[in-house]
């Protein structure tokens, strides 16, 4: 009897898994164009084709995604977002040769110490006026509205809060000049002019609206906010950027101290906020702004 077989062929091998492709300097160079566009603070992708594709790039290609990433990382940078609204939104690290460091910026901005704090102050003030509830920080479509004047009356409730808890537990002596925290602010603040005048009539640098005047025109520069009017000492709209950064800024102490002394109440989901004080130390015009989308 004969027999056949059949002729013994190996089982098929799975497929090799496709090797990545390697990178090139082409995609260095794209990837370092992009971050040099995250670092125009004004620049946005609806303005900038070029701007927009790398964007689309870096959403659709996780591995140019990446490697966009290490080069921030390498150059000092934290990438916050990046999208068609923000762009590529970075934040520099404390080392950075691009930090720019608020000392730095209250010297350049005022020359005496006890100023140099309330401008941080002021900076401080217009983050909590902007984005008041976290839903607003949480909320990509919220676009936060403050005014100089706003900002300056909030400051001043604020400092009458921090008066009324100082007498409440017999704190309410002066303290140092350099001492941390709001306590060492509100009084320096409530006494100070709130405008003040040139022989022109010209706001003066010194006054508590010259001083937010400057924290804003700061934040305009930076991409953070934009301005809409001269009304109320100046109407200022926020940015995407500017949410992203107070979304880091949000959970800090001093933030936290400003916000728990209930001029902006945040602990239930509808706050308003408080009205503006009617007394004489303060500028005409000076209620707070609302916030709407």
């Amino acid at each position: 009897m004969t027999t056949t077989s059949e002729a013994w062929t190996p089982p098929e091998s799975e497929p090799a898994a496709a090797a990545p492709a390697p990178i090139s300097p082409a995609d260095v160079a794209e990837a370092a164009r992009l971050v040099s566009f995250g670092l125009q603070a004004k620049l946005l992708p609806a303005r900038d084709a070029e701007y927009a594709e790398l964007v689309r790039r870096y959403r659709d290609d996780p591995s140019f995604g990446r490697l966009a990433d290490a080069v921030a990382t390498g150059m000092g940078l934290v990438v916050l977002e990046v999208s068609a609204r923000a762009g590529m939104a970075v934040a520099a690290a404390e080392d950075s040769v691009f930090a720019v460091r608020m000392g730095d910026y209250s010297r350049r901005a005022a020359s005496e110490s006890t100023d140099r704090f309330l401008h941080g102050l002021a900076h401080l003030a217009v983050a909590a006026l902007a984005f008041p509830r976290p839903e607003d920080l949480a909320d990509d479509g919220y676009l936060g509205r403050v005014t100089v004047n706003g900002v300056d009356a909030f400051v001043r409730q604020a400092c009458r809060r921090l008066e009324e808890r100082a007498e409440a537990e017999g704190t309410n002596t002066d303290p140092a000049s350099d001492a941390p925290g709001l306590e060492a602010a509100w009084r320096v603040w409530a006494r100070r002019s709130a405008t003040g005048a040139t022989k022109d009539a010209r706001r003066l640098a010194g006054s508590t609206t010259g001083i937010v005047s400057k924290a804003v025109s700061f934040l305009v520069d930076s991409g953070f906010l934009q301005k809409t009017s001269d009304d109320s000492g100046g109407t200022y709209r926020t940015t995407a950027r500017y949410q992203l950064q107070v979304r880091d800024l949000a959970g800090g102490a001093a933030m936290a101290e400003l916000l728990d002394l209930g001029v902006v109440p945040v602990s239930d989901g509808t706050p308003t906020l408080a009205p503006p004080d009617e007394s004489d130390d303060l500028v005409a015009d000076a209620g707070l702004p609302f916030h709407a989308l």
